[in-house]
């Protein structure tokens, strides 16, 4: 299983790509500066079949030259709600207030762009934000399905839950999947 780089940073990549492939990244920089008006997926293509790079490598080369230095887009919960509606941003607080209000030790923090809630270093609950709805993960599968009698009319996934953007939080609900899922987590 491959793990996700640590530093979200694109060019914490490139020490990397100068080992495999032998070339300082002012080569590579020469390489996308001639195909800087390609589309992504073309300059992706030309990095992965011409040059042996790995899907990793080529993303973050071409993003990196495209301006986006890093895969971090916000660095706290005000910054991720804040390019928001004020009706999904008055949701979202009260699902991460829910849950705080009862476990208070729960951390919470952005992780892969989206806030999370975590406890002794573990993933407690998450949420993501689409249109017309918000996406809502207990982290555990084996929690989302103990609870799916009580998800009755909710869209459920395979880890995930869906409650519409101005849903009225239910707290009960949230502090019981979060006992569940705290439960699962070693002392």
């Amino acid at each position: 299983m491959r793990v996700a780089a640590t530093n979200p940073d694109r060019s914490s990549y490139f020490p990397a790509i100068e080992k495999k492939h032998g070339l300082p990244m002012s080569h590579w920089f020469d390489q996308m500066s001639e195909i800087s008006d390609w589309k992504y997926p073309e300059q992706i293509a030309f990095l992965k079949e011409n040059h042996g790079f790995s899907q990793a490598h080529a993303n973050a080369l071409v993003l990196y030259c495209r301006g986006s230095k890093s895969a971090r887009r916000f660095g706290t919960f005000e910054e991720f709600l804040a390019p928001l509606d004020s009706v999904k941003q008055e949701t979202l607080k009260g699902i991460f207030a829910a849950i705080t209000s009862k476990f208070p030790k729960a951390e919470l923090v952005i992780a892969w762009n989206q806030p999370m809630l975590r406890l002794r270093g573990q993933y407690v609950f998450g949420a993501s934000v689409s249109t017309h709805h918000l996406v809502l993960a207990p982290i555990s599968t084996d929690v989302l399905e103990a609870f799916k009698p009580r998800l009755e009319g909710y869209v459920v996934n395979k880890k995930t839950f869906r409650v519409p953007v101005d849903w009225k939080v239910n707290k009960k609900l949230l502090q019981d999947m979060a006992r569940a899922r705290i439960a699962e987590i070693p002392k």
